[in-house]
């Protein structure tokens, strides 16, 4: 076992899904998996141990805000992410190229990096493919990525494509920067909807060579049916020997939808931003717990979901934080939303493992849960 190898260990027959295992200095990564969004070092209103109980395997952090605050330099005097949030586990850091492009309005793009405005104080900033490599190495997550242009929906292919060069050239350039021999630096697949885009992204980024692949630019705008027209001509085109990874994406039935494509990786705010309106994922579909039904509902959140939300608490309980807004209501739904979407991806290792993955996903689109999300 190697620092950064994947292991393929299982392979479904009727389908792209894989079983794999992508080996980092702190610990081991069973895929698929969804990982917990914890943009400024925390998954909001989740605590560390809560985390591990819901079995999380690995959390994500953004870039750009640690960056903002409070500073790459003082969560490296912290022992980096790690050691600042007290997480022994696996982190990923995005790049902050997708929050920096989102600011169009304070942003100026050139071949040699890009410059924006602070959205805390208004200050001008200027980063370059190595200044982000440098400031990711303060972070020192296990995985980083990459910085790139993802352009958005709709956008012409001309612009598409400018940016599928761009993002090739910074990648070499991160590449040539990034220096710890501890963290793994993925490139990222650009190119829109335009399959023969992605396809040459790949081809460029291939040439350069990482140890694992993001698959940006989906989920901007786009319709999922969309996404799904050139995602699986995607993730197949990528070296099979290398982790793939979804980025931004959290929908339950994207997520299944999308590793019988091949995607091994996923993350998105989704679960606990919605728990945070008051809503609920379950094997019915999303229960808006501010509903009136519920307030004498005695019965678990979903008869279906063993975590510990699900085994403590009465929908009437939960409707009722829910309405009296209560800090714990954010807390609970969220701890539920977070085990749902991983134990879903638990679920779908062991169908590839036992060849039923076809089953696995037959089964989830005729459920009553498949067509509300």
């Amino acid at each position: 076992m190697a620092l950064f190898d994947f292991d393929l260990l299982a392979a479904d027959p009727h389908t792209d899904a894989r079983r794999g295992c992508f080996h980092t200095a702190h610990g081991d990564i069973q895929t698929p998996t969804f990982m917990p969004v914890g943009t400024r070092a925390t998954v909001k209103g989740i605590t560390v141990p809560q985390l591990e109980e819901v079995q999380a395997q690995i959390i994500l952090s953004n870039t750009y805000h640690l960056y903002l605050r409070p500073g790459a330099e003082l969560i490296a005097q912290a022992g980096g992410l790690h050691g600042f949030m007290g997480w022994d586990h696996p982190i990923l850091t995005d790049s902050g190229g997708f929050q920096i492009f989102s600011l169009a309005d304070t942003l100026t793009l050139d071949e040699d990096g890009v410059s924006f405005n602070s959205i805390v104080d208004g200050s001008h900033h200027r980063w370059t493919p190595e200044e982000n490599m440098r400031i990711q190495q303060l972070l020192g997550a296990d995985i980083i990525m990459q910085l790139d242009q993802c352009p958005p929906y709709p956008a012409e292919k001309e612009l598409v494509h400018t940016a599928v060069k761009r993002s090739a050239a910074w990648a070499a350039r991160c590449k040539d920067a990034h220096t710890r021999e501890d963290q793994a630096l993925f490139g990222i697949v650009q190119g829109g909807t335009h399959l023969d885009l992605r396809l040459e992204s790949i081809s460029l980024l291939e040439e350069i060579g990482f140890p694992g692949y993001g698959i940006g630019g989906y989920s901007v705008g786009e319709p999922h049916e969309v996404m799904f027209e050139t995602l699986g001509g995607v993730a197949t085109a990528l070296p099979a020997d290398k982790p793939r990874y979804l980025m931004g994406v959290g929908n339950p039935t994207t997520l299944v939808r999308a590793v019988a494509c091949g995607v091994d990786l996923f993350d998105c705010v989704l679960p606990t931003r919605t728990a945070r309106m008051g809503t609920a994922f379950s094997s019915e579909g999303r229960l808006n717990m501010r509903n009136a039904r519920f307030a004498t509902d005695f019965g678990p959140l979903d008869p279906l979901c063993s975590c510990s939300v699900c085994k403590e608490y009465s929908r009437a309980y939960l409707r009722h934080l829910v309405a009296s807004k209560e800090m714990l209501a954010s807390t609970l739904l969220s701890l539920h939303n977070l085990h749902y979407l991983i134990d879903l991806m638990r679920r779908a290792r062991e169908a590839i493992e036992t060849g039923t993955y076809r089953s696995f996903l037959d089964t989830w689109n005729a459920s009553p849960a498949a067509n509300d999300y």
